[in-house]
């Protein structure tokens, strides 16, 4: 599965994007593994309230099942202007 960042989380997982084998259900527990591999991650992910996140380019929830999903993208809230 590929994993993409955006923004400061970007910068604060050091990577725009990699490639991951995951068993993980849905987002959030995506979400855990994650933050369980490095600090980097528990840092980008200490609140998530404050991101938004895509599956397969269409925006969802953490709750959100991961079945069949290729990609999935993190980003802080989206402004207009």
């Amino acid at each position: 599965m590929d994993i993409l960042y955006f923004a400061w989380l970007r910068e604060r997982v050091g990577l725009p994007r990699e490639t991951i084998n995951t068993d993980a259900k849905t987002v959030a527990d995506l979400v855990s593994e994650l933050v369980e591999r490095e600090e980097r991650y528990a840092v980008a992910f200490a609140d998530i309230s404050a991101l938004r996140v895509a599956t397969d380019q269409e925006l969802t929830d953490f709750d959100a099942s991961l079945e069949g999903v290729r990609e999935v993208a993190f980003f802080p809230p989206m402004t207009g202007g």
